[in-house]
């Protein structure tokens, strides 16, 4: 095999990888960690997903400044824990039954469910020292 072939099927496969990501809604590098939900799947993808690994959940809105800042940040603090504890995000402007199903009245709101029930809260901007203090209570 010629490395001409050898790299298109790295590439082949990873090409592969990204579309499973996509199609199971997942649209970030570290989709595994960290994806995207919505109030179709909130059920299966957070609260029935919560009780094999915590899950961190980012409710927020693109036209907020905070909840941007905040995004990256959780996103290392999540990664930090190796899998321990995975990061779903909800847009609030595309899905509003959940954001008032749990009372979402100020965002950025970060939920942690544990086994199938909402474990813990905050709201707001916070430090990442914060945040990674906040969760490792929850997670060990």
């Amino acid at each position: 095999m010629g490395a001409d072939e050898g790299l298109e099927r790295i590439l082949a496969k990873k090409f592969k990888e990204l579309m499973k990501h996509l199609e199971e809604g997942q649209t970030h590098p570290k989709a595994s960690l960290v994806y995207t939900v919505t109030d179709t799947d909130f059920e299966e993808k957070v609260i029935e997903r919560s009780k094999r690994v915590p899950v961190l959940v980012d409710f927020w809105a693109e036209w907020c400044a905070p909840c941007l800042m905040l995004s990256p940040i959780l996103e290392r603090v999540v990664s930090n824990y190796g899998g321990k504890v995975v990061l779903a995000k909800l847009n609030v402007d595309e899905n509003p039954v959940t954001a008032s199903k749990y009372g979402i009245t100020g965002i950025p709101t970060v939920i942690l469910f544990k086994g199938g029930s909402l474990a813990d809260q905050f709201v707001g901007l916070m430090p990442e020292e914060v945040v990674s203090k906040w969760l490792k209570r929850h997670i060990s």
